[in-house]
């Protein structure tokens, strides 16, 4: 190529260089009427956005058949599972007690008939057979007067001895508990623990005998269970079980179990807790609803994001809103209509002074579920409400970019 041939080719791309950038120049003002124009619309812009996030996540026809679907589980569990139970009098529950035998300990013809000795209760050390065949003995109230100061059922309420011995604690009552089985002692509330005694024949039963050392009733129980022979770990084991059942047959009673811990520093306080129905008879009924009402969400859940289609269903993430939104309305329309059931119910049993058809109406409360879906509407309500802001500033930057 010669010399002249070669600046040609230099001033015909100088040429095309300067056309391009002229041509450049001139897009810039057609660019920023455009970025202007959205800004002077943002508030129409963003209105826009926030109506298309609502369309993009308003329930549609599978969401509404799973909307009936949880809203129908969530009404058999208020009205089946998870209502408030009749509660029996102690001797009803004591009769179906786990294990109960059929003769009373105390009768000395009957031990003498089926066999079994006099109960010899030697101090801190009770044999496997007195710990199956007697009552627990945190049972125990009489003779307790002759201690005076140190009697733990001296103003106590309504629950007494429940709220009196520790061994009826619904989480201390494991140790203690367990701990006055395998030793044949109480422990009150105040700390204070005493030997269990027992007399046979006529008038006979337990009764609160001397005043014994609280530490020595734990020492003794981890003495049998850490250092003594399978017999000590037997009698622990048996203790262990006995105050289970003792305590799963007193928890359904008229006077259920104290709220816990609350008695070991306020027995008074504990029977209060009681009168207004905090007793753990209701804590674990509330537990259950809680628990019940929100696997039946998790259920729901796993199935509703099971049928996800990606075309048919689009962005995942709005996917998701709708999935909780088909949960929370279906806890909303659950609880209104148990409240307003519940309401109708005992406004009805009120006003024709029908005691039994109020308290009837009040045990199909559902106050699990009322809080579950408390907690479903502030979550969901949070989450929904960062995803829109998220979607409308991510839309809104694309705008801005020209990308929308």
């Amino acid at each position: 190529m010669s010399r002249l041939d070669e600046l040609k080719a230099k001033r015909s791309a100088l040429s095309t260089e300067r056309e391009n950038t002229i041509a450049g120049v001139s897009e810039v003002p057609k660019e920023l009427l455009r970025v202007a124009d959205v800004a002077h619309n943002a508030e129409q812009n963003i209105k826009n956005l926030d109506e298309e996030f609502e369309l993009q996540t308003k329930l549609r026809g599978k969401d509404i058949g799973f909307l009936f679907f949880a809203t129908a589980l969530q009404c058999v569990r208020q009205y089946i599972l998870t209502d408030f139970k009749i509660r029996m009098d102690d001797q009803k529950a004591a009769d179906k007690t786990l294990g109960k035998k059929k003769f009373d300990p105390h009768d000395l013809k009957a031990r003498k008939e089926a066999g079994f000795e006099v109960r010899h209760h030697k101090l801190y050390n009770p044999t496997l057979e007195e710990i199956v065949l007697h009552p627990v003995p945190f049972d125990t109230t009489k003779g307790s007067k002759q201690f005076e100061d140190l009697n733990p059922f001296s103003g106590t309420g309504k629950l007494r001895h429940r709220a009196g011995a520790i061994g009826h604690d619904p989480i201390l009552g494991w140790i203690f508990g367990t701990a006055n089985i395998a030793t044949s002692t109480l422990t009150g509330w105040n700390m204070q623990s005493f030997h269990i005694s027992s007399k046979t024949g006529t008038g006979g039963g337990d009764f609160l005998k001397l005043h014994a050392d609280t530490g020595k009733v734990l020492s003794y129980t981890f003495n049998k269970l850490l250092h003594e022979n399978l017999k000590g770990k037997i009698i622990i084991g048996t203790s262990l079980v006995k105050e289970g059942v003792h305590l799963a047959s007193d928890v359904n009673t008229k006077h259920s179990l104290p709220f816990p811990i609350v008695s070991t520093y306020d027995p008074k306080l504990a029977s209060g807790l009681a009168d207004y129905g905090i007793d753990m008879a209701n804590i674990l009924t509330v537990g259950k609803q809680v628990a019940l009402a929100s696997a039946i969400n998790m259920l729901v859940v796993m199935i509703h994001r099971m049928t996800f289609n990606a075309e048919r269903d689009g962005d995942p993430k709005l996917y998701e809103v709708r999935t909780r939104r088909v949960v929370t309305y279906s806890n909303v329309i659950a609880s209104a209509s148990n409240v307003l059931a519940v309401g109708i119910a005992a406004g009805i049993g009120i006003a024709a002074g029908n005691e039994e058809l109020v308290r009837r109406s009040l045990r199909k409360l559902d106050i699990g579920g009322l809080l579950v879906t408390l907690y479903r509407l502030i979550n969901d309500y949070k989450f929904i409400s960062d995803l829109k802001q998220e979607f409308i500033l991510n839309n809104f930057d694309k705008m801005v970019q020209g990308d929308m």
